[in-house]
């Protein structure tokens, strides 16, 4: 056994030689390895210069840069200008003046004469700044309160008067039996009470403009206060506070000594519905009032999965608990359009509102048996999507996936004509709008789904123009005048930098950044090729692909199961997992040959990809795996004995279920911050994907690894953060356990004390990747 051993060590050393140099210890570091690349890029409100986040220089943290027309390279910002370049300005499109709050106050900013004034500033800060209609009003919040400026007049005015509980009764029933007790003994108490509600009732005689008190109680959060742009309403929701159960982790590593204890999530559960309620407040009556919804379309339909359970089949029938987003309005806010979800996600209303009668007309109705997503089009209950005006004030424009793939659509309110702008086997993944309305400009994936373009599209003739079509990602701010675009840019073994280039068709681009560092650029990444095979239900699948020289195949092979689920890998610019990247071409200069794939479930694909994993996480996403390697073993040459399968968060989970559901066909798996059983996950995202474990515990069952934990088969590696606050450390020791009583030898587990769910330390990363590289070698190379 000792000299088995000597031999494979001898064997991985001798190997390592032949890597060009790139090391672990190095590709571990990230970004100080590969260079920090700008974000958070802008324009300034004149124009002139742009605004980033970077660091250059691989100092403690990021810096705000700056670079305009005629520098040879961005400068670093003084502080004073990089906190103002980061504030978030309001601005009518005919004013010089733009509004912004700042450390909770508000300020006005002239940009011909850079001079910044004072507006209102109080101990309780103000938020959620909005332009009125006319030039130079404004509204703002302050606590659960609205406020209107009038810079005309120089007026700040209370319109709302919202609060948990009215002051009034508190007073009156605090202390009540020694109240009515003092009332009944002293006529001095009696004569006293009955002054003050004499002076009460006169004084309310005299009619008051400030708005009367609603009282919304404690039983309900007070949400997404919002007024209309002539300020005639606002609007705002009631969500039903629930008392559920949060998640608790241990945290080992602390300053003081002592562990500590902090909640997390909520685990996935009908118990998360809430009751919710859309409130109308009327400034001209100074009166509030409530929408009814009962009368949408499909609100009492029942999710097909129902028919599987005997229980379901014959429930008695309800509206099913909805989220109304706050209204878009059109610029004079004389329309209002919302949007609506099921809080089982699994139904998306657009509709009208009349404000003033409280009522409202429904618009659209998009219905997804598995559940409702896409880009646009948010997988969440409370998240709003793509919806807005265009220049006539009267058409609506807003995503829809019912083709297979989200695409643009058009809504006249008056004429009730539905248009469809876009089309085809692509999706439209951002909208921007033109400052005139008549104008989108387009992030689509229109020329290989692993692309990000850029597109111009007039409303009046619905023509793609292209812009910037390469291969690679385009991120994408027009500039002010709309003359100009700031890009961000990466291609597959390129990282983002940033751009400069005219807004105009097949426009060229000047780059103003440079991020890389030296020791990144001695390294000559390869370009993986994307891919395409088919799965054995016929779906195309795209996949990376890594191979290496053909006198240094060793016939393994590994494949890489990216996490996120709804994320997409296989594509040609720079990948948010450039350390595995990095360690991808590590092991093709071993031998290895690498498969990257993006499986069912994973974004850019389309509708029924998206939902390709409805009520079966580890169904058609392990089957992608494995049809992965059948490709490499028929086409490669890849010996089918010797493949490994290796990922973290949901690739973890892959690989449990690779390791456990289909015993002996990967001959080793390394498995990082896995999930181990999904009715431990959080509600968001498993409640689209499975149900509830409550009405669909099926689904939970045969998707969740943990139930499968006496078929392992090879060799597993588990690796997980101990602080991991998404999938916790509690999910791999419960699969631990199982293992231990099941009697399993060949699996093993790391923990990382300090470590969340994605990794910090670089001391971490080494010594992950240093045990996934060991299992590899030692576990699919000959002997």
């Amino acid at each position: 056994m000792t000299k088995n051993i000597f031999a494979i060590a001898l064997l991985v050393f001798s190997i390592s030689g032949k890597s060009q140099n790139l090391k672990l210890e190095e590709i571990m570091k990230g970004d100080s390895f590969v260079g920090v690349q700008p974000t958070n890029q802008h324009w300034s409100l004149d124009g002139k210069k742009v605004y980033f986040d970077w660091n250059p220089n691989n100092e403690l943290g990021l810096s705000t840069y700056y670079w305009e027309k005629g520098m040879t390279k961005p400068v670093l910002a003084q502080p004073k200008e990089a906190a103002f370049s980061q504030l978030d300005f309001k601005r009518n499109l005919t004013s010089d003046i733009v509004y912004y709050i700042d450390n909770g106050g508000l300020y006005s900013y002239s940009i011909n004469n850079k001079v910044s004034k004072k507006i209102f500033q109080q101990s309780n800060p103000i938020s959620n700044l909005e332009l009125g209609f006319e030039v130079g009003i404004l509204f703002f919040q302050q606590k659960n309160n609205l406020f209107k400026y009038n810079a005309k007049e120089g007026t700040i005015v209370q319109i709302s008067n919202f609060n948990s509980e009215d002051n009034d009764v508190k007073e009156s029933n605090k202390d009540s039996f020694l109240k009515t007790q003092q009332k009944e003994l002293f006529q001095f108490i009696r004569d006293a009470a009955a002054k003050k509600e004499w002076n009460k009732t006169k004084k309310n005689s005299v009619k008051s403009d400030f708005p009367k008190g609603y009282y919304y109680g404690k039983k309900d959060d007070f949400a997404s206060l919002k007024v209309n742009p002539n300020g005639n309403f606002a609007t705002f929701s009631l969500i039903e506070k629930v008392d559920v159960k949060k998640e608790t982790m241990e945290v080992f590593i602390t300053a003081d000594g002592y562990n500590q204890s902090p909640e997390t999530k909520e685990k996935v559960s009908v118990n998360n519905f809430v009751k919710t309620k859309f409130g109308i407040y009327s400034v001209a009556r100074d009166s509030v009032y409530f929408v009814n919804f009962s009368t949408l379309s499909h609100i009492q339909d029942v999710p097909k999965y129902y028919d599987s359970y005997e229980k379901l089949k014959n429930k008695e029938k309800a509206d099913k608990l909805i989220t109304v987003q706050a209204p878009v309005y059109n610029a004079s806010g004389s329309l209002a359009i919302a949007e609506i979800r099921s809080q089982d996600n699994k139904d998306r209303w657009l509709i009208s509102l009349d404000l003033d009668k409280g009522t409202f007309q429904e618009i659209e109705h998009q219905h997804d048996e598995a559940w409702i997503g896409g880009p646009g089009i948010p997988s969440y209950a409370f998240d709003s999507g793509t919806l807005g005006f265009l220049s006539d004030n009267e058409t609506i424009y807003f995503q829809s996936e019912v083709t297979g793939y989200s695409h643009l659509y058009t809504y006249n309110l008056k004429t009730k004509k539905k248009t469809q702008l876009t089309s085809g086997n692509w999706e439209v993944r951002n909208v921007a709008l033109s400052k005139d309305k008549k104008t989108f400009y387009l992030t689509t994936n229109t020329t290989h789904p692993g692309n990000r373009n850029f597109y111009k599209l007039a409303v009046a003739n619905g023509v793609l123009e292209p812009i910037l079509t390469k291969d690679g990602a385009h991120e994408v701010s027009l500039s002010p005048d709309e003359k100009t675009l700031l890009v961000r840019y990466s291609y597959k073994n390129k990282p983002w930098d940033l751009y400069i280039a005219e807004n105009k068709k097949n426009t060229m681009l000047q780059q103003i950044t440079s991020s890389t560092t030296e020791e990144f650029k001695k390294y000559q990444w390869r370009e993986p090729e994307v891919i395409t095979f088919k799965a054995q239900d016929g779906t195309t699948v795209y996949a990376r692909l890594y191979t290496p020289k053909a006198e240094t195949s060793n016939k393994a092979a590994v494949l890489f199961v990216h996490g996120a689920g709804y994320l997409q890998n296989a594509h040609n610019y720079w990948s948010n997992y450039h350390r595995e990247y990095m360690f991808h071409n590590m092991l093709t200069d071993l031998g290895y040959t690498v498969l990257d794939i993006d499986y069912r479930g994973s974004d850019g694909y389309g509708r029924d990809v998206r939902t390709g994993i409805y009520r079966f996480m580890g169904g058609k996403d392990l089957s992608d795996q494995i049809d992965g390697k059948k490709y490499l073993v028929d086409n490669y040459g890849i010996d089918a004995n010797r493949v490994g399968i290796y990922g973290g968060s949901y690739g973890g989970f892959i690989t449990l279920m690779g390791m456990l559901t289909t015993p002996g066909e990967f001959a080793s798996g390394a498995a990082l911050r896995s999930v181990t059983d999904w009715a431990h996950y959080n509600h968001g995202y498993t409640g689209n994907i499975l149900n509830f474990p409550e009405t669909d515990p099926d689904a939970y069952k045969k998707s969740s690894p943990i139930y499968f934990a006496n078929n392992l088969k090879g060799n597993l590696l588990m690796l997980h953060g101990m602080v991991d606050d998404n999938v916790e450390y509690k999910d791999i020791v419960r699969m631990s356990q199982r293992f231990i009583e099941l009697g399993k030898k060949n699996w093993s587990l790391s923990s990382f004390p300090v470590e969340a769910h994605g990794f910090k330390e670089t001391y971490s990363w080494i010594d992950e990747y240093d045990r996934i590289l060991n299992l590899f070698n030692t576990t699919l190379l000959k002997k």
